[in-house]
């Protein structure tokens, strides 16, 4: 078959051999210790660049143009196509693609292409072919192109995991965003026993050519070595979650987790300290969970606008918490950073840079913190599907339209970790272990399942099946959504990028939910609670509240069993520096506008959504027992009651 050729590329003759020639030279000697098809791809490539620091792989991002650079490819049958184009701006480069669709990640992107067990579609089963013949295609390809080589380091400092990017040159912009997020190595700073445990392959026209223009990252785990095939230009489902599966991957052979996870640790005005670990599927409010509340210009917080009645709620706080931020999307729950006899969970971050989505921005002064550093940052960043002009400031409020008069809902911006203000470095131990869902408005003339307050606090058993569930949940910003409804992100929110079986990673959260009796659970709603509108005002507002009475530990008087036992417990009141949040926010069912028949049809849409997701874990004979036994009482319609006694027999681990 003809293969896709890199447009503009002279492979004729192996161009000048660049300043890191020795680098590459001890690389090609070491292939007996490294792939064989690896160096076979560097052996034959016209030309490699491997850039000595972030400096120059972002020159190396505009491919020789002064302000603007197109990168296009050729493809069999189509010519040249054009994916996306780069400005370089005052402050970074902004990426921009010239497909709505490529702005977003598709949550079905990941396919396997090996033969080891998997609950993921295999790319034979999608593309009636097999992988091995694609593979070897791309392989051909890449050696015919000039190449940009990134060393990496997978998962950061704290595993190890010498990780390699393999590329056309012309995609600098996606190995710059690369590097920030999963630390790319200086030449210098290169161990000399560097060995790559995983490398990713990025290969756009093949999208095209062999998997119908959508966006595909094969996993291939080939004994020591994880290949991951991006054969799409947007780092999303590579760069990033492509990076994740990796670790996914690891951790399941290893017994550990990454968890698709923010953290912050929540200083008081009275110096109290609450760690929060919130989790939950795209879009439902991890970044979030490190960001100020949004405040109006005398001030005070807008929590809640009535969309029947039009009334609104807001709050004066004269002085919030201090934020200091851990994680953002990528939780590494290693057992090595555990202290020697603690009862709770302790992370640290996976990366080392934030894939930041910046749509709540959009207007100057929503969070000053944040825009203080895109526009003005110590060094150059990386955006994307944000508007940019030669030589001008890129501005995160001015989001390229996927259409006239409609903004991509997916701007982005990656952040290193080393320029946000106030970032913890080092483990921390999770205090309140949170889980986030974007819901719908519910009214009684339209029931959703949108009937979720502000808080609520969860036995670990009742927890565990959220995490397994994963709702996605409504209007969901940051991947391409066919507009299903309630849909499930699947286990731990992070199964649309792992590799493995769904009852592996069910296993190993039951595990570390055992192994962390200290850390509490509770659940958060954002976008609606019944008919008000509250953004992320509730999860702010619970954060607060809960770093000010020291975490979720509850009186039982404070606690009173939610209408619908998915719930578990709904709060009696809530009170943040004087002011008492009105209860309707806490409990539904009380809003005039919702009432019990409303809340009751929404309670039925999510205990049928659980069941459809629930019913494929208890099945499998892997389930560990005691999962099992949590199912059982979940498809039975148990009581938060049922929760709290099965969580006092949680065997040892």
């Amino acid at each position: 078959m003809e293969q896709p050729n890199q447009s503009g590329a002279d492979t004729r003759e192996r161009a000048d051999k660049p300043a890191d020639e020795t680098l590459v030279g001890t690389w090609l000697s070491s292939c007996k210790d490294w792939s064989p098809d690896l160096c076979r791809v560097l052996r034959a490539a016209p030309s490699i660049r491997i850039p000595r620091d972030r400096e120059e792989l972002f020159e190396l991002a505009m491919n020789g143009a002064e302000d603007r650079s197109e990168i296009a490819y050729e493809v069999p049958g189509l010519g040249r196509v054009v994916e996306a184009e780069v400005v370089r701006c005052k402050n970074g480069l902004a990426a921009n693609y010239f497909e709505p669709y490529m702005r977003r990640r598709d949550p079905e992107s990941t396919v396997i292409g090996d033969d080891e067990p998997t609950d993921q579609p295999r790319f034979r089963d999608r593309f009636a072919r097999p992988f091995a013949e694609v593979r070897q295609e791309i392989l051909d390809w890449l050696a015919g192109q000039e190449l940009l080589v990134l060393p990496f380091s997978a998962g950061g400092s704290e595993i190890d995991h010498d990780a390699l990017f393999v590329g056309p040159a012309n995609a600098g912009f996606f190995a710059g965003a690369l590097a920030d997020l999963q630390g790319g190595l200086d030449i210098d700073s290169v161990p000399k026993d560097f060995r790559p445990r995983a490398i990713i392959y990025l290969a756009p026209p093949f999208r095209h050519s062999h998997c119908d223009g959508r966006q595909v990252v094969v996993h291939n785990r080939r004994g020591p070595v994880h290949e991951v095939f991006s054969l799409n230009l947007y780092p999303g489902p590579s760069a990033k979650k492509g990076v994740y599966g990796i670790l996914l991957n690891r951790g399941r052979a290893e017994g550990w987790i990454t968890a698709h996870a923010s953290t912050v640790r929540v200083v008081t005005p009275y110096d109290n300290i609450v760690t929060i670990m919130h989790e939950g599927a795209s879009g439902g409010g991890k970044t979030e969970m490190l960001e100020y509340p949004h405040r109006e210009t005398d001030g005070r917080i807008l929590f809640g606008v009535n969309l029947v009645t039009g009334d609104k709620r807001r709050l004066s706080l004269n002085q919030g918490c201090t934020l200091e931020p851990v994680t953002d999307d990528m939780a590494l729950c290693h057992p090595d950073l555990r202290a020697e006899g603690t009862r709770r969970l302790t992370v640290a971050d996976a990366e080392t840079a934030w894939f930041l989505r910046v749509d709540q921005i959009d207007r100057y002064g929503v969070n000053p913190e944040l825009e203080a550093i895109c526009v003005a940052p110590s060094r150059p960043l990386v955006f994307l599907n944000l508007y940019g002009a030669p030589k001008a400031t890129c501005l995160p409020w001015e989001h390229t339209e996927d259409a006239p008069g409609k903004p991509c809902p997916n701007p982005r911006v990656v952040l290193p970790r080393d320029v946000v203000p106030n970032i913890v470095n080092e483990p921390v131990e999770v205090d309140v272990r949170s889980f986030g869902i974007r819901t719908p408005p519910c009214t009684r003339e339209k029931p959703t399942y949108g009937i979720v307050g502000f808080l609520h606090v969860l036995p670990a058993p009742l927890a565990w099946i959220w995490r397994l569930t994963a709702p996605r949940g409504h209007a969901n910003p940051s991947i391409v959504d066919e507009g299903q409804g309630l849909v499930s992100e699947g286990v731990g929110s992070f199964w649309p990028f792992a590799t493995g079986r769904r009852v592996d990673y069910a296993n190993l959260l039951l595990d570390q939910m055992i192994l962390s009796p200290s850390t509490r659970y509770v659940l958060m709603a954002n976008q609606h609670v019944g008919a008000w509108r509250v953004g992320f005002n509730g999860q702010w507002l619970s954060r607060e509240y809960l770093a000010r009475r020291g975490g979720a530990r509850f009186r039982p008087d404070q606690l009173t069993p939610a209408r619908s036992p998915l719930l578990g417990y709904a709060l009696t009141t809530m009170q943040i520096e004087g002011y008492r949040i009105p209860n309707w926010f806490l409990r539904t069912e009380t809003q005039p506008e919702v009432g019990e028949e409303a809340y009751d049809a929404g309670a039925r849409m999510l205990a049928t959504f659980f069941e459809h997701e629930l019913r494929q874990y208890l099945e499998d004979p892997d389930l560990a027992a005691f999962g099992k036994r949590i199912i059982s009482c979940c498809l039975d319609g148990g009581g938060v009651e049922d929760y709290e006694a099965i969580a006092k027999e949680a065997p040892e681990v």
